[in-house]
């Protein structure tokens, strides 16, 4: 797989260590809004291209990774530039997935091409749980914890205010509602219920903590529902204290099967890079991505539509002896 980046951010370094780890793909470009002059990326030979070169460079890669933010970058980048090659994203915004892939399907199909969106680990692995233990387990509850972690679409989100110098979001379970879940009870919970909000946030000299807590904290999709904190701290002791990317969480399926026998299903993820491990997934989806265009297909894919054989650099016989 020759494969291009937009954006050399967290995701986009993380893409590229990534790529370090498979064989069969090699990183070909990199392109970023910035001054290209100024990006120092770490693979060796690798060019930056503005992103105003991607029409003109897409025959160079079988499959362009979105690498922006899913609140303002990619509900544009991604309809946009899957008219010139095959992408693949990780739009992570759950109420507006919807949209976004009718964005992206209606120009992906024009232009004879497949995209991929929302693709990681929530949305993403943890979404394919959740239809697997519904498959399975068709009279029961779903449930879904985050955390705790560095969450990078909030982050971002919090990063994008007017004023913010830097910001880390954190996303912290209930501990409560996740023993009681854990336990095979299924309790009526609301976001607020399941999830905590922390964020450290370093301001610009003299912008008003007041009005850009609550701008924070009334954050339609990211930080409304939630119970948020919001501490205003030093650059000096953000570096210290909070550049580490950790992340996790879990997906249950509590359900019953005949007699009422009891059956949980749980999905666990600790993850040191949060960034690293949503690279690691994307990587093995944009594999899928290129051999679905090479059958011919087009138009917009979620994990959902991938044969899980089409993730693997490996023939359906070694798949079959290894794994099966």
């Amino acid at each position: 797989m020759k494969i291009g980046i937009v954006g050399y951010g967290n995701i986009g370094r993380g893409i590229e260590a990534a790529i370090k780890q498979n064989k069969d793909a090699e990183l070909v470009a990199v392109f970023t809004r910035r001054d290209p002059a100024t990006v120092k990326v770490a693979t060796k030979g690798v060019p930056v291209y503005s992103v105003n070169e991607i029409e003109k460079k897409a025959k160079d890669f079988d499959i362009l990774v979105m690498c922006g933010g899913s609140r303002s970058d990619l509900p544009k980048q991604t309809p946009e530039y899957v008219k010139y090659c095959n992408v693949i994203d990780t739009f992570d915004t759950h109420p507006k997935i919807p949209e976004h892939f009718a964005n992206v399907d209606k120009a992906a199909t024009a232009s004879n091409h497949v995209a991929l969106i929302s693709c990681g680990w929530d949305p993403g692995l943890f979404s394919l749980n959740r239809l697997i233990g519904s498959a399975v387990l068709p009279n029961g509850v779903d449930y879904t914890f985050w955390g705790k972690g560095v969450s990078e679409g909030h982050s971002d989100a919090i990063r994008r205010i007017k004023g913010v110098k830097d910001a880390k979001e954190y996303t912290i379970p209930v501990d409560k509602a996740l023993k009681a879940v854990r336990a095979g009870e299924t309790p009526e919970l609301t976001v607020r219920d399941k999830h905590v909000r922390d964020c450290y946030v370093v301001l610009e000299e003299g912008v008003n903590e007041s009005a850009v807590e609550h701008e924070i904290k009334t954050m339609p999709d990211y930080f409304a529902d939630y119970d948020t904190m919001v501490h205003f701290i030093s650059q000096e002791e953000f570096d210290k204290n909070h550049k580490a990317m950790p992340h996790g969480g879990s997906v249950f399926r509590t359900g019953v099967s005949d007699n009422n026998n009891k059956s949980i299903i749980e999905f666990n993820l600790k993850l040191d890079s949060n960034p690293e491990f949503t690279a690691s997934v994307v990587i093995a989806y944009a594999r899928a991505v290129c051999r679905m265009a090479k059958e011919g297909q087009k138009g917009c894919k979620t994990i959902f539509d991938v044969p899980p054989a089409y993730l693997l650099d490996m023939t359906s016989e070694e798949i079959r002896k290894q794994l099966l």
